[in-house]
């Protein structure tokens, strides 16, 4: 009997066999990995990844592309991503689906299946998007939305641009919905929530805000303790504070940390170009020539450790965020949490939360 087996880390010991997590005890045949008193987590799953590896996957919508993103992020521990395109046309959307069926049956590590982040969306809450992508949610779209043949469909869509019925046909076909860049009401938000929306893309940016007369999709978010909230912990997107407060008034099961990642994550390259758009980073986030926030440079490790400096949660928490919720908002139930029978999808963090080796299905690589 041969496995591998985890000891001394801060929370206790863990074999892996066969790529799954084992419920056996510890055999002297086994590989002993000493985790010199670090930490053993689930590997991160990031539902929200535009780029990295200095490609994007707008630019290239490829199985080459999102392999080169998926290795870029799994040095950050990301074992599980959705490749993310922002607002294009229904053509380029088909072709980035298609590759992303490819990768899979390809074999490529980590791709989840896809996030297609609009052409659904909101003007007023366009944020970088270009509107001239922007389109309605008609049968053809559905139709293409409703059609990938591996891995999860996630869409971004804002509500009041549809219908509940066309958020009901698509949760039909599988597709999670989820609520964004959105100018939406409160009334309009609870109906969406009510047809099968389950969660927003990066709670508070590119959405109406919590106010006292107006609780816009913030507060219906909050309100509603089955809605989950992809989180981006910059410190820049959303001020500490405020997802301190969101905190209290929602479940923390229910938080999902997200990167928003771009092509700089991971490259030594710190500028490119978004649909005609000159990107940069300042100050760690990437924004256009006139400040509008335009994505992150930001990885999962340190939206981990952000979790922890920034949030006051502790690292048990912070891991769930990055892991378990993540797992259950795309219904991914062979991964997310060290249960045995799930996916050896795993990282070794050591003491100051650094990422010291990945495994993905038990197999090593990406060591830092």
């Amino acid at each position: 009997m041969t496995g591998l087996h985890f000891t001394n880390g801060v929370n206790g010991d863990l074999v892996v066999e066969g790529g799954l997590i084992a419920s056996r005890p510890p055999s002297s045949a086994d590989t002993v990995i000493d985790l010199e008193g670090g930490y053993l987590l689930p590997g991160f799953i990031d539902t929200q990844v535009n780029g990295g590896g200095d490609v994007l996957f707008n630019d290239s919508p490829t199985i080459e592309t999102i392999a080169r993103i998926g290795a870029a992020h799994r040095r950050y521990g990301t074992t599980s991503f959705l490749p993310t395109l922002i607002s294009d046309d229904l053509d380029k959307m088909d072709v980035a689906m298609r590759a992303v069926e490819q990768a899979i049956e390809a074999g490529i590590p980590g791709v989840a299946g896809i996030h297609l982040e609009g052409p659904f969306i909101s003007a007023a809450r366009k944020g970088t998007h270009d509107p001239a992508k922007f389109r309605t949610l008609d049968d053809a779209a559905i139709a293409l939305l409703s059609g990938l043949k591996a891995g999860r469909t996630l869409v971004t869509l804002a509500p009041e641009t549809c219908t509940d019925d066309d958020i009901r046909r698509l949760t039909a076909a599988g597709v999670i919905v989820a609520a964004g860049h959105t100018d939406a009401g409160f009334d309009r938000m609870e109906a969406a929530f009510a047809a099968g929306v389950s969660g927003v893309t990066h709670l508070f940016n590119a959405m109406s805000p919590l106010g006292h007369r107006a609780p816009g999709v913030v507060g219906a978010t909050l309100e509603n303790d089955r809605a989950y909230a992809g989180i981006i912990v910059d410190g820049r997107h959303v001020a500490p504070a405020a997802l301190r407060i969101a905190m209290r008034a929602h479940p923390r099961d229910r938080f999902m940390l997200v990167t928003d990642a771009m092509p700089t994550v991971g490259s030594a390259t710190k500028t490119f170009t978004l649909q005609g758009k000159t990107i940069r980073v300042v100050d760690g986030v990437c924004v256009e020539e006139n400040g509008t926030l335009a994505g992150s440079d930001l990885d999962m490790e340190t939206a981990l450790r952000n979790a922890v400096a920034m949030l006051g949660l502790s690292v048990a928490e912070a891991s769930f965020m990055a892991s378990g919720a993540p797992a259950a908002f795309l219904g991914l139930h062979d991964r997310g949490t060290l249960t045995p029978g799930r996916r050896a999808d795993l990282l070794w963090l050591d003491a100051g939360l650094r990422v010291r080796a990945v495994w993905q299905a038990g197999e090593s690589g990406a060591d830092k």
